[in-house]
Order: C-alpha cells, then structure tokens, then sequence
C-alpha cells in the first residue's frame, strides 16, 4: 500500500527502531496490528494495554468522576497516565533498552510507554465515527472490557473521562507527530505528514468552513429533515442533526483531491486563537462555545419537557465551567405547532413536583403538562429563547435551528410524555436535579416580554434589513438576522461567528480584500467565520442571485 511505502521510507532515512502508533480512544487496535505484521513482519509489537492497571483498579480511580448515575458524571482532572501501572510501564521500557530490534508500541497511551521514540504517528478518528462503533459493541472505553455494555454508560464514560485524557496526549503530540492517521473509513484509512497536518488546520482557520453533519433518529423525531436532506427514507425518522458542534462533527480536508476526515476538535485544539480569538479563548478555554443542531419534530412527537441547569449547579456537580443556555429558531413549522416556554401563573410548585414523581412512578397517572408549563403557538422565523433554569420543550410541528452553547448532554427531563427511547428503554428522568434549578417565576407576562421574539432593528435601507434577535441577557451568544437582496459586509470583531441561511436557497461568502477563495453557502448549512477572518460579505448566489434571503448569525458577547 502506498501508506507502507511512504512509512517505510521514513523509517529507513530516520533510522527508527522504536515506533509509537498513539492511538484516540475507538481506533480498532487490530487493523493496525495486522497492518504491522503484514507490511512490517520482521517488527516487534507491544501493546499499550499491557501496562495498564487493572479493570478494578481503573473503575475504583475513576468512579469519582464516573459516579453511578446512568447519564452524568462529574468531569475528569485525571491524566491518561493514571490509568497506567508505573510499575509495568518500567518494565517494557527496561526491555526495550535491551533490545535494539525494530519495534512498533501500538495503543492508547503508547507515547507515555516510549516517551523518545525514533517516529511517532497518530492514528485519530472523529467523535461521531466512535459512537457507531459504540453502538455496535466493537469497542470498549480505556482500559476496560466493557463492549457489551449500555451506549449510554460507555458515551457517558468517554464523555466525562476518556475522551478529555485522549485529547490531552493528541494536543500535546500531534505537533510533534511525523504521521497523522484518519482511521474513520476501515477499508481506506489515509496517511499524512505531521506537518502537512498542522499546516493543513492553519490553513482552515483563515476561512469559512463546514463541518460534516450527522443525522440520527430520535423517539420524537419527524420527518422534515429526511425529505429536505434527501436522507434514508427507510430511516423511522430523523430527531437531531449536529452540523456545528466541533467536539462531536468531523471537518473534511482536501490533500490534492484525497478526502482526508479530522475530528473537528482538532481546530480548537491546535488554532484556538485564530478560530476563536483571544478574548473567546479566555473565557472558555480550548473550548467551541456555539453550537447549532437541528430538531425536528414535524410529523412527529414533543421533546421531553426539561430544564438545564444554572451555571453554578453545573460547575459544583459536574465541573462544568459554564452551562446550556440555548434558543429555539423555527426553520419551519405546521399550522397547530407549538413551544412549551416557562410556566403558566400562579404555578403550584409543590404540586407541579409532586405530579411529576407520580407521572415517573405511576405511567398510568400521566403528567398533564398543560397545567403548569405555558405552551405556545410556534411560526416560521420565530426565536425562543431559552436561558438556563427555564421549563422548556419543543411541541411537535416544529423544525428548529438549537442555537445553543455548547455542553449539550445537561438536560433534566422532567417528564418524556410515557413513552421509550429507541432502545426500548424509558429514558432517564431528573426531577431532584430539576427541581434545584427550575426558575419558577418565569410566567407569562415575564416570558412573553424577555424570551419570545425579542426583535429589534439595528440597520436598515433598501435592500438589507439587520435585526437583533436575541439571546436573553443572561445569556452569553447574541443572535443577529439579516434579510438582505444584495452584498451585506459582516466584522468578525475578534469573536469566532457562526452562520445559517434560514431562508432563500444559496449564497456566496467572499473576502473584500480576497484573503480567501469565495465560499459557497446553501441553506441550512452552518458555517463558521473563525476570528482570524477579520471580515467578509455575504450575498444571494446562484438560484438566489437577485431575490432576497435571510441569514442568522451567532457570536460571543465579549
């Protein structure tokens, strides 16, 4: 194979005897060593896995931060090292001292075993790829042999634990790496030079780009999104698509006309200021802080009525540095659809409490949510918005941009309406930690005047119309809508910016100053402006060209 060739080549000219493959939780292990033993026979192999400590010792070091709960955890500050058994680490290395040969040190955490290898390639894959192998029961979490287990506690465990200590070691030796690996597709895995890599993530950080979405179905999901995607019709249905949440969609880099798939993790990883800017990064870290996804609920049911937590709650019991506040954007929606939103007057706390715990014990007694949540009616380009603390969820008849910050498994389902998830299960209910956080006096006349439709026009003449739609105040990201006939020049103003044609069909992102290639944009497809791309202009393109669309932007409030 020409990944042979070219790796062989290296390892002549660098001389290499000792060879680190460091591998991100979920590559399969196997390929890569039947890879070395067809390719490479003369090569020894040491697995990683050999010097970690014992299944029972790994879950007793983790369990602060794993816990028993089905879906949360608390959120590591451990080191992939810990894993490790110092004492059969120095053993493998004491026998490669001795021995001089050829040797591959495979696995997750095989650049902690050979901290001063002769060649080090990083076999990575994106988040999403890991999932479906999850899914499937083709992989374990780090250090276990936990296949069989449930998704939803093996997610849950790479979530708060395995997934932070791969990206700790990928940040720190990806820079270093003479390979990258793209392991996402079994049969074409793809090979680059570190280098190459590094200078490939610079490079997208001057532009606008997408990221890949992915679509999954959902125990409320419609029908929307199947046929304007052109998706599986077979599928039952499609609840979710994440097309801008960098820690769970991958990027697609083009090497002269080879597809090559990054965990799209890897910008913020590695050009955090340039995509974010300085200001962003100070406040959330390494961190992508909007995220866009879709819900849809058209020809389906209701989401689970739920609250997120307050910033505090979720700092103390998670180790959460900041929450879910988030938005509801109706891309499009049924004549009768609705939004549940707040509470209605004079809500009954305890008794509201006290339905929800008989509605969880009892399914026969269902919880009447009308009697204490406020529904309202939803149309096409209203925004809901949603700070953190408020009783929420989408009715069904609705397709919904979620305009949201980014840690997106802190719901607190209150009541899922009696039904299971696409496991056959009920799915997990939280009315202890909902109760804790619920802002009870979010009524009707305090929702009706601060999270529905909150628009204001900031600019307008002729052909462009500029509004500001939100968020609430209390929350970090400002949302901005522009209807527009002609070129609409955008500032990044040092905030990495997040876009969406919610209306009209195609449009064309260009630089004033020609800094990057035009970049073509078709609705509903997220794309980011990183902080680095100081300015840009945006117009009606293609079948858009000289009609009118709309596009909402996202940034930090900073």
């Amino acid at each position: 194979s020409s990944i042979h060739t070219e790796l062989s080549l290296k390892i002549q000219t660098a001389h290499a005897h000792h060879v680190v493959v460091e591998c991100y939780h979920g590559v399969f292990i196997q390929d890569i060593l039947n890879f070395i033993s067809e390719y490479f026979p003369q090569a020894q192999t040491i697995l990683s896995s050999n010097a970690y400590r014992s299944e029972d010792e790994i879950i007793k070091r983790t369990y602060p931060n794993i816990t028993d709960d089905r879906v949360f955890g608390f959120m590591t500050s451990l080191e992939l090292g810990d894993l490790f058994d110092p004492n059969k680490i120095q053993e493998i290395r004491k026998a490669l001292e001795k021995n001089q040969q050829f040797v591959f040190i495979v696995g997750i955490g095989a650049s902690l075993i050979e901290p001063d290898p002769d060649l080090v390639i990083y076999a990575d894959m994106a988040r999403w790829e890991l999932q479906m192998r999850m899914r499937r029961k083709e992989v374990a979490n780090i250090g276990l042999s936990n296949q069989q287990e449930a998704f939803e506690l093996q997610y849950k465990r790479g979530y708060f634990l395995d997934w932070r200590l791969c990206d700790k070691v990928k940040k720190n030796l990806i820079p270093k790496a003479d390979f990258v690996l793209d392991t996402n597709n079994l049969k074409n895995p793809k090979l680059v030079t570190g280098s190459t890599f590094m200078q490939a993530l610079k490079q997208t950080v001057q532009q606008p780009f997408s990221l890949v979405p992915f679509f999954d179905p959902g125990p409320w999901g419609g029908q929307w999104m199947k046929e304007k995607f052109h998706l599986d019709p077979a599928a039952p249905n499609y609840a979710w698509c994440f097309n801008c949440v960098p820690e769970e969609n991958s990027l697609l880099i083009d090497f002269d006309g080879v597809k090559f798939e990054t965990p799209a993790i890897n910008l913020v990883l590695f050009e955090p200021v340039e995509l974010l800017g300085k200001k962003v990064q100070n406040i959330f870290g390494d961190e992508f802080p909007i995220r866009f996804d879709f819900l849809d609920t058209i020809q389906g049911g209701n989401l689970s009525l739920q609250v997120h937590p307050l910033t505090n709650y979720i700092k103390e019991k998670f180790g959460m540095s900041y929450t879910q506040d988030e938005s509801y954007y109706i891309l499009d929606a049924e004549t009768d659809a609705t939004v549940y939103l707040g509470l209605v007057d004079n809500v009954d706390k305890t008794a509201m409490l006290e339905d929800l715990k008989s509605a969880q014990k009892d399914p026969s007694r269902p919880f009447n949510a009308d009697h204490y949540a406020k529904k309202w009616p939803a149309k096409k380009h209203d925004h809901f918005l949603i700070p953190a603390g408020t009783v929420h969820c989408s009715g069904n008849g609705c397709m919904v941009l979620e305009i949201s910050a980014t840690p997106y498994i802190f719901t607190f389902k209150l009541w899922d309406w009696g039904r299971l998830g696409m496991d056959g299960k009920p799915r997990p209910i939280y009315i202890e930690h909902g109760s804790n956080v619920i802002q009870w006096d979010r009524q009707v006349e305090w929702t009706r005047s601060n999270l529905i439709n909150q628009f204001n026009t900031i600019e307008q003449n002729e052909d462009f119309l500029q509004e500001h739609t939100g968020l609430h105040d209390l929350e970090f990201i400002e949302t901005r809508r522009f209807t527009q006939s002609g070129k609409v020049s955008h500032q990044s103003q040092g905030g990495v910016n997040v876009l969406m044609i919610v209306d009209g069909e195609q449009a064309m992102v260009e630089s004033p100053d020609g800094l990057f290639d035009p970049f073509i944009v078709n609705y509903a497809e997220a794309f980011v402006i990183p902080a680095g791309v100081q300015s840009y202009d945006i117009r009606p393109y293609g079948t858009s060209a000289g009609k009118s669309i709309m596009v909402i932007k996202a940034f930090v409030r900073v």
